[in-house]
């Protein structure tokens, strides 16, 4: 379970940006500036915000330096002094730097603490309810994980992936193997996720009895296979 949780943490962010760090900092860091930062300040008055986006990028460089203390510092200074996007993603930096060094409970309440502010954009609200149930997802009843995520485990939703493959390992832990077996296949089948998650959610559904191949010639080109060769393979007596 631990190493469903840890591909998890290191594939949601990868369906908006190619790129990042360090499995759990890095990742948080690449997503806040790639996708959560990028859509809202792209609502805002660019010159309202300019202040506060020079405070969280000077923590976030910190950061990606490894001086994590002093990111920390500069984010909770920015948490405290700001409103708004600019605020909530401070937030988002020190949970992430909580992981980083082990105290999961401050950084599951942090993460908690924006999933529940109603002022906060939508996509960071559920970035971080992501977060915090991967956070300490083997201390959740399945349940639990099934109740907040099924909202964002659908096909066309941008945390399809993540959210998805979380409530499919929830169903599978409660024995409904139907339920996690059909979601598998629908995220093995989708575009919108990473590949690594797709031939995760293939293997998944096959040993559930699930026809998770859309495209066959796809896969194969995808396994560096050549369809020539499997045609020529068949021909051989």
């Amino acid at each position: 379970m631990r190493e469903i949780d840890e591909a998890v943490r290191q594939d949601d962010m990868a369906q908006f940006a190619n790129t990042f760090g360090k499995p759990l900092l890095g990742l948080l860091i690449a997503g806040i500036i790639a996708f959560g930062g990028y859509l809202y300040w792209d609502s805002q008055v660019e010159s309202e915000l300019e202040s506060q986006s020079e405070s969280l990028v000077a923590a976030l460089d910190q950061a990606q330096a490894g001086n994590l203390s002093s990111a920390n510092d500069l984010a909770a200074s920015l948490a405290s002094e700001s409103e708004g996007g600019a605020a909530t993603m401070a937030v988002m930096l020190q949970a992430s730097i909580a992981m980083q060094e082990g105290r999961t409970d401050q950084a599951v309440a942090l993460f908690a603490q924006i999933a529940a502010d109603e002022n906060a954009a939508p996509v960071l609200r559920e970035l971080a309810t992501i977060r915090e149930i991967t956070a300490n997802y083997d201390q959740r009843d399945p349940d639990e994980v099934i109740t907040r995520l099924r909202p964002l485990a659908v096909p066309g939703n941008p945390w399809f992936g993540s959210a998805g493959e979380l409530v499919a390992m929830a169903h599978l832990e409660k024995g409904e193997r139907q339920q996690a077996g059909t979601l598998f296949g629908e995220l093995a089948k989708s575009e919108e996720v990473p590949e690594s998650l797709r031939s995760r959610a293939r293997q998944m559904a096959g040993l559930l009895g699930v026809d998770a191949i859309g495209d066959v010639n796809e896969l194969f080109e995808q396994q560096g296979i050549s369809t020539a060769d499997t045609a020529g393979a068949g021909q051989v007596q």
